[in-house]
């Protein structure tokens, strides 16, 4: 079944590198990433796992949390992470799941509901198995993103988003193209001229009647 944003996250229960986790248990009332790998020992994902450890105090500065997931058993995971670690310089502190029986990448519909687990399978077989899901402390889905295998993830990216996602979950405002923290966003068009004085007492720009630029609201 497909999932889409806007939809409940589906729940699950799974053996991860800190031990079975309960997933919508373990997000709380946080946001949360979770993305995925199609196989531990592969060039990309080292890469990636490596940069988001780097980067997981940002994240947790914005109260969310990182989970990985690859499908694999979580013993393999284990070690993997020195070879993350040795090669990128940042040891993963956040939990990866293990998911050789593909339970998880079947129920966030990430590969097809026919395919087999099991230690034969090649990153090849589990090639869609590279999205990124970010999940709201309502434990709905904000943002779906799926990369091919020779493409590395851009996690600058995804914190922009979440950047942006808090924002406009606090104010009745968008954020334009190559926004970034800090730039002028955009006043939704339910917003009223008259709301809209009340919302932002600095002014906005008009650009159109429906496209109205303002300051960024001090964040909540």
């Amino acid at each position: 079944m497909a999932i889409r944003i806007g939809d409940l996250a589906p729940d699950f229960t799974a053996r991860t590198t800190h031990g079975t986790i309960r997933f919508h248990e373990w997000i709380g009332d946080q946001w949360a990433v979770l993305f995925s790998h199609p196989k531990d020992f592969t060039p990309v994902c080292t890469t990636e796992l490596g940069y988001l450890a780097g980067l997981e105090p940002e994240f947790a500065r914005r109260n969310c949390r990182i989970i990985g997931l690859s499908v694999d058993p979580v013993e393999d995971h284990e070690r993997w992470a020195s070879d993350i670690e040795d090669t990128q310089g940042h040891a993963v502190g956040y939990p990866l799941i293990g998911d050789d029986d593909l339970a998880v990448a079947k129920l966030y519909d990430m590969i097809h509901p026919n395919a087999l687990g099991g230690k034969g399978r090649t990153a090849l077989d589990n090639m869609t198995v590279r999205s990124v899901f970010v999940i709201g402390p309502d434990k709905r889905v904000k943002l779906i993103l799926t990369y091919p295998m020779t493409t590395g993830r851009n996690f600058d990216e995804v914190l922009r988003c979440l950047d942006s996602m808090q924002l406009t979950a606090a104010h009745q405002v968008a954020t334009p193209a190559n926004w970034n923290d800090g730039g002028e966003v955009i006043i939704v068009p339910a917003v009223s001229d008259e709301e809209a004085r009340d919302k932002f007492p600095d002014g906005w720009r008009t650009l159109r009647p429906y496209l109205r630029m303002a300051p960024q609201p001090d964040r909540d």
